[in-house]
């Protein structure tokens, strides 16, 4: 605890965002109410992504009413694997993830059996809203399972890992993975036990790691280190996070991705309120490098020049030569 405390000593000197500044600097000013049921709503946030050819997983089908809960042969076809997520949910509540079936029941992260009945009444859940945002009536999207690049097979515990960038007026400016673990069930949810690993923005190589309060050096489960990971497709994966201020036009946003085995980067969602944890992951600030794109005397027109931008000065030594951050 001793050296959490000082940790976040450092980040206060460093320029620490917190939640009143992220909430009426940021995310007030720069992301328009008008934009928000983009994000909010993944079923739209999928199509729009789309739309900007941005590559996300497969939408199988969609439950919006009651009835259509136990037509589970209309729903899902003959896919064996898949993924019902809520389509206004948050925090990874109401994931459901499928990785097989038994003759007519099913198989899920755990190895635990899912009778048909459950799945069923799983679906009725998601649709009356009991996961929604605000408790209302929901749609329940049913997805291709997404298998993890075997690249982080020492790094995970069942789940799929996934990244966290956050994209400010367009320019990339901090980046984060989340490694299932144990304790998660497998989900990459930091809330619920899974490890933040700060990614360095110009190489994609990890920096360090956090489980809840305290840093950490190796996964707790595969006892593998977690720093100095190269995560693949690094310059793709900032790329797209970098496009999708074009697709929603929402100035502070996190882009979260996953990397398929066979289809490479996907995107997962968006998150118009990202949360600030992934400064601790980072061992660093995300104020004085939000600072440094506000004082930009001439803003990057498109993607690529943003993201060169970006890596070229938050990457690498240039993060510390920026902060001054006593890490």
């Amino acid at each position: 605890m001793t050296g959490m405390l000082s940790l976040l000593g450092g980040m206060r000197s460093s320029g620490v965002l917190g939640l009143n500044r992220r909430n009426g600097e940021y995310i007030l000013k720069l992301n328009r109410r008008k934009f928000f049921p983009l994000v909010d709503d993944k079923v739209l946030c999928k199509k729009k992504l789309q739309q900007h050819g941005l590559a996300v997983p497969e939408l199988i089908s969609i439950a919006s009413f009651m009835q259509q809960a136990s037509r589970l042969e209309e729903l899902l076809g003959d896919h064996r694997e898949f993924v019902i997520k809520p389509a206004h949910g948050s925090g990874g509540d109401g994931i459901l993830v499928i990785k097989d079936r038994k003759s007519d029941n099913f198989v899920d992260s755990d190895n635990g059996l899912v009778l048909r009945a459950d799945l069923v009444h799983h679906l009725t859940n998601v649709i009356g809203g009991l996961y929604s945002l605000g408790g209302q009536p929901d749609v329940a999207m049913i997805e291709s399972l997404v298998h993890f690049d075997p690249a982080f097979s020492n790094l995970t515990y069942q789940g799929v890992p996934d990244l966290r960038v956050i994209v400010y007026r367009g320019y990339p400016v901090m980046a984060m993975a989340r490694l299932p673990t144990h304790q998660s069930h497998g989900k990459a949810n930091l809330h619920q036990g899974a490890i933040g690993v700060g990614v360095d923005l110009n190489s994609g190589v990890t920096v360090g790691g956090v489980s809840g309060n305290s840093p950490v050096s190796v996964h707790p489960d595969t006892g593998s280190e977690i720093t100095g990971f190269q995560i693949p497709h690094w310059s793709r994966i900032v790329s797209m996070a970098a496009r999708c201020y074009e697709a929603v036009e929402l100035g502070y946003l996190g882009v979260d991705i996953v990397l398929d085995r066979d289809l490479g980067p996907l995107i997962l969602e968006l998150n118009a309120r990202p949360g600030l944890n992934i400064q601790i992951a980072n061992r660093n600030g995300l104020r004085t490098r939000l600072d440094a794109v506000d004082r930009l005397e001439v803003s990057h027109r498109n993607p690529e020049e943003r993201v060169e931008w970006a890596c070229r000065t938050f990457g690498d030594a240039r993060t510390d030569l920026l902060n001054q951050a006593p890490w």
